[in-house]
């Protein structure tokens, strides 16, 4: 794990991150659909499983900008920012309703990804805990799927004037509008470091993501 501190007083949101952090701690959050017909039939074709795909760009597109790596170390009061984050995400165990945290490392090359959290998740199906430890894990964001709805709205709540910086991300089932695949995606960061811009361009850098990896030729398959 490694990380930059960041001068607070030359940080380019300087005004905004003192107001959010002094003034008003909170956090802003959006809910979209996201078109990904193309990546449901990448997935198809290539008989690989839709769900890591999409964790696999959703993870790219949050390690791609700066904004979506940041902490906040308040031993120190130090705000920083990760080289990479990871994510944590979850098998959900129908016999008992309870989910295991499920901890795969980020890595820019597809298939790597794709067999590691492969195993990642054959792994946690065989145990029942749900463990989260955040000295062990500090650069790691949330990652969460509904499986059981294509929703319309959702929103994560955080204790008043707590300084959770990493994103919180869930998505439901996606659902046929039109003749293309849509699904819903909430993303939820705190607003010291980031604002509707920074939030909604999640949605579109993703979108991106998806269009590039599904046409690329050179995307190798696990």
């Amino acid at each position: 794990m490694n990380y930059r501190v960041i001068d607070k007083e030359t940080y380019y949101r300087k005004g905004v991150y003192r107001h959010f952090t002094e003034d008003c701690k909170c956090s802003t959050s959006m809910t979209a659909r996201i078109d990904v017909t193309e990546l449901v039939a990448f997935s198809k074709k290539t008989d690989t499983k839709f769900y890591l795909n999409f964790l696999y760009l959703l993870s790219k597109t949050l390690n791609s900008r700066d904004d979506y790596k940041m902490d906040y170390l308040y031993r120190s009061d130090e705000l920083i920012c990760y080289d990479v984050i990871h994510p944590c995400h979850y098998v959900f165990h129908e016999d008992t309703e309870t989910c295991t945290t499920v901890h795969s490392l980020y890595c820019e090359d597809y298939s790597t990804f794709y067999q590691n959290a492969l195993a990642d998740l054959e792994a946690a199906k065989k145990t029942r805990d749900y463990t989260f430890d955040g000295k062990k894990y500090p650069n790691w964001f949330d990652a969460s799927y509904i499986s059981w709805l294509s929703y319309d709205a959702l929103h994560i709540e955080l204790p008043d004037g707590y300084l959770y910086f990493p994103p919180i991300v869930n998505w439901g089932r996606y659902r046929e509008e039109n003749g293309r695949w849509m699904m819903p995606l909430t993303v939820r960061m705190n607003h010291a470091i980031a604002d509707g811009y920074l939030v909604a361009n999640v949605f579109r850098l993703l979108e991106r993501e998806i269009q590039a990896f599904v046409r690329q030729p050179s995307t190798s398959t696990p």
